[in-house]
Parts: structure tokens; sequence; C-alpha cells
């Protein structure tokens, strides 16, 4: 689970965890390439489509390193899908997000009982286009959360992201997002957020199934924090534009 909605954050909650996903929701909530701007009234609202996780088993994929992705020129999904580790840098620049696209809302919820884990949502007025920055052009790429061991009980968890994109259509607009526990791969979850037409805002919300941990490894990752971690990689028609990461504690009130 990964948000940009503004600098580094610290997300805290009472519960959830990191591990699997599978549908996506998507909804152009306001459009103004036309002149016309549209509202999340019932309209925009019968317009909402859900999709499945697409199939990206990492079997028969070749094995990738973060060294050999640096130096391609284009970093596609196959590419992630062959890492065997978490990064220790990012595999492109914020320069490389030609389309704009910008994440203003982030939520967590729990499925089975529908409470908010933690939401975040970015100050209006702020990343405007041409603003000169002055911090590190890394900052809104990380998010840390720390969580409750109960967090790692929950098996379906919904991430909510709201964002928006530049004049540009984005015909293919896609996540993959890595989990690992040390150098151990948790669990790949392979997103896609369909059709967004220019200067409009959409809202999409990830259904993670987490993936059954032993009793072992849930000790191994309370008694470890920040040791689980995962990387967010964005595509757009097959090539990588934006690259986001998260670590992960479960030792909240241990």
């Amino acid at each position: 689970m990964s948000s940009s909605c503004g600098e580094a954050a610290v997300c805290n909650s009472q519960d959830p965890s990191c591990t699997s996903a599978k549908s996506c929701a998507t909804n152009n909530v306001s459009s103004r390439s036309s002149g016309d701007t549209h509202s999340s009234s019932s309209k925009a609202a019968a317009a909402m489509k859900v999709k499945t996780e697409c199939s990206s088993a990492d079997v028969g994929v070749p094995v990738t390193t973060e060294d050999e992705l640096l130096r391609n020129p284009i970093i596609t999904p196959e590419d992630v899908l062959g890492l065997q580790k978490i990064t220790e840098n990012y595999l492109c620049t914020p320069e490389e997000n030609i389309h704009n696209i910008d994440f203003t809302r982030f939520r967590i919820r729990d499925m089975e009982t529908g409470t908010i884990l933690f939401e975040i949502t970015k100050p209006p007025g702020s990343g405007r286009v041409g603003e000169k920055r002055d911090f590190d052009p890394n900052a809104g790429r990380f998010v840390r959360y720390q969580f409750t061991p109960a967090f790692l009980q929950l098996r379906q968890v919904g991430a909510t992201v709201e964002f928006t994109v530049g004049d540009l259509p984005i015909n293919n607009f896609r996540m993959i997002e890595r989990h690992y526990f040390r150098e151990k791969l948790l669990k790949s979850f392979d997103f896609e957020f369909g059709f967004c037409i220019p200067s409009s805002k959409n809202t999409c919300e990830h259904i993670y199934e987490f993936p059954p941990l032993s009793e072992e490894t849930m000790r191994e990752m309370i008694l470890h924090p920040y040791e689980t971690q995962s990387d967010s990689f964005y595509f757009v028609d097959n090539k990588l534009v934006m690259h986001n990461k998260a670590d992960y504690s479960y030792s909240g009130g241990v």
C-alpha cells in the first residue's frame, strides 16, 4: 500500500497490513477537457467499473536485478515482476511522470467491518505545476505505516486512492505492488486502473486479500518493525512512470 498525498508520512492505525489485492473500481468523477464538469453524482456512480486483479504470476518471469533495471532506458511490468527483493533506490525520476498523475487522497478500511483505519488528504493548492521546490524531490514517494499486531489477522482491506491526471489521456494505467519481509516476497499485486480521460479526477479502491502467514512469520514481522516493505510501480502503456515505496510496523501497542 502506498500513497503520495504529501511528504513522507507516518500512518497510524489500530489495525491493517501489507499483503494481497483483488479488485479495483475506477470512477472518473470530473473532466475539464472540453469545458465540461461531471460531479460524483448518481450518473458518475453508474459509470463505475470493477476490475479484478490482473494475472501476473511470477512463474516463468526472468529474474532481474535493480542494477540491471537502472541501466534500462524503459522499465516494463515484466521487469519489476522479476525482482527478488525490495529496491534500494527509485527506478524512475519524478520527471518521468509526464502525465502529471497526482495522488490527492488515500484511505484504508477493514472490508469486514467497514472501519476506517487510516486516511490522508493532500492539502489544497500544494504541488502546483511550475511551483519551485526546495525540498527532497523524492518527498511524497515514501510512506511509513504503524499498525498493531491485530492488523496481521485481517483477511481483506480496501485501499482507496483519489488521483488527478494532466492534459493527456491515459489508456493503460497499471499498478504492480510487491510486498517483502526481509528478502522474502509475501505477495505481488497487479491492478489495472483503466482509461483515464484528460484533466480528470478519479477514485479507485484496491481490495487487498492477505495471504495466509505462519505464526512464526507474523511473530518475526511484529518483532522487527519496518523490515516489511513494499514497492509500488505505476505504468502507462507498459512504461514505468512512477515508483513509490513504503515500510510497515506491526508492533503498535506492544
